[in-house]
């Protein structure tokens, strides 16, 4: 049995689980609504308010979507109840980022400004920056899979570099440094 999926997912108070027919788990929360198709072969079911996911048989496939349908199912629930947070940190001299409604404008060393528009279940802030400190994006979202995908794709716009660490990173990640040219003795 799976670890992972054999754990049942208790729901909070004030949000509601369904599953359709055709197999689609549906969660609604204070902070908005999301669906995920689970495969066929996997039983969803809700009594009351606990989720249970359970397999067929003990193939490997089924063991490995047993966890991942659990997990997928969980952080839904999570979602839907607390918002996911993602913090970014602009590492370098003049980056800066700034939000306007559902779109950030940052200056990243480029030449010219970059414009993204943000998906509407997305929201971002930029915290107020103190001097000598790096400016830090807040991004905020009941879907963890996108939230997560829109910070990729925001980190991958100036991704930190290994000598100085200039660039967007994650707050708390470990960069890889690399040593810097050494005047070495002739």
């Amino acid at each position: 049995m799976s670890r992972i999926g054999k754990l049942p997912v208790h729901l909070p108070q004030g949000v509601t689980a369904e599953v359709t027919a055709d197999n689609v788990v549906m969660v609604k929360g204070p902070h908005g609504q999301l669906s995920q198709k689970v495969n066929p072969d996997i039983k969803v079911s809700v009594d009351g308010n606990v989720i249970t996911v359970t397999r067929p048989t003990d193939l490997p496939r089924h063991r490995s979507l047993h966890g991942l349908y659990r997990a997928l199912i969980h952080n839904m629930v999570v979602g839907v109840t607390d918002m996911f947070t993602i913090k970014q940190e602009l590492i370098g001299v003049g980056y800066r980022v700034e939000v306007k409604g559902q779109i950030l404008e940052m200056n990243l060393g480029y030449s010219h400004d970059i414009h993204m528009q943000l998906p509407a279940e997305i929201k971002a802030e930029a915290e107020a920056v103190k001097k000598g400190q790096n400016p830090v994006l807040v991004l905020k979202s009941h879907d963890k899979q996108l939230l997560g995908q829109v910070a990729a794709k925001i980190r991958s716009l100036r991704a930190p570099e290994p000598y100085k660490g200039k660039g967007i990173k994650f707050v708390g990640e470990q960069l890889r440094r690399k040593a810097g040219k050494s005047a070495g003795a002739k």
